[in-house]
């Protein structure tokens, strides 16, 4: 009894927007545009037009927070509070699900650097800018590829050998080299000579996503929004002024002749 009186007494309380910023943690200004926009509005006011939070905002509150945190916007939140489906317990469902997901991630970040800190402890050379790169990168890929897609690249690089990987970074040194070479000659990025180009970077892409559509959308993503230029340059690969942009012609021109992977090592026409 005395349980269920607490219970009534800690969420009936009504709560002025300042009091609820605080024990929520969320700033004043947030809750006025949350107001503003017709996602939180307030059960009432005092005579003087202060807003006031009662139970059921709160309860609200909890599920704009969690759908919030699994990455919804705001507007995609307030068409999903009007639907009955998406009620606080199904809210905060998605939100255990996504720190799941989080925690996995995490654990996975830490063995990916304890294996870098084993290849220092057995003695052998590891520069820290590499080792520096290493961990951006695998922070930069957090971001982009869900928990599944990253135990499939994990399974994958296990597969293929840090040899070939090796292979391929040299492999991508030398295609950024001779893009650069047709760039500078002037080559229309849809000749046969740099189609010949775009057709092996193709085929190193794929067998990085392994034919995944779901990776390749991922890295595509990654490189869109972090900027492929720039994430190339912090790995050692320089990237002239215009080369990234030059490179996405070819590969639009050779995604729009029809052509694919399979087609590497056939003649093409001369132009």
């Amino acid at each position: 009894m005395g349980g269920q009186q607490g219970r009534r007494t800690g969420l009936d309380q009504v709560l002025k927007v300042g009091q609820l910023a605080e024990r929520t943690g969320l700033t004043v200004r947030t809750l006025h545009h949350y107001d503003e926009i017709g996602l939180l509005s307030p059960s009432r006011r005092t005579s003087a037009g202060h807003r006031l939070y009662g139970e059921s905002e709160v309860r609200r509150l909890q599920r704009i927070a969690s759908l919030k945190h699994v990455g919804l916007s705001l507007e995609e939140i307030r068409d999903c509070l009007d639907r009955p489906e998406y009620s606080l317990e199904h809210a905060l469902s998605l939100q255990v699900r996504r720190i799941d997901e989080e925690i996995a991630r995490r654990r996975r970040l830490r063995d990916l650097v304890a294996d870098l800190l084993d290849e220092l402890a057995s003695g052998e050379s590891v520069p820290m800018d590499r080792l520096a790169r290493t961990i951006e990168m695998t922070v930069t890929f957090e971001r982009y590829y869900t928990p599944r897609q990253l135990d499939e690249l994990a399974e994958r690089r296990r597969v293929v050998g840090d040899e070939r990987i090796r292979e391929v970074q040299d492999e991508w040194r030398e295609l950024l080299e001779k893009f650069g070479e047709a760039m500078e000659q002037g080559l229309d990025p849809a000749s046969a000579t740099v189609a010949s180009l775009a057709r092996r970077s193709a085929a190193l892409v794929d067998e990085f996503t392994g034919g995944d559509p779901g990776v390749l959308e991922s890295l595509s993503t990654m490189y869109r929004r972090e900027g492929g230029a720039e994430l190339l340059e912090r790995h050692d690969m320089p990237m002239p002024p215009g080369l990234w942009e030059y490179m996405g012609e070819a590969r639009k021109a050779l995604q729009s002749s029809g052509n694919s992977v399979e087609s590497e090592g056939k003649a093409p026409k001369d132009d």
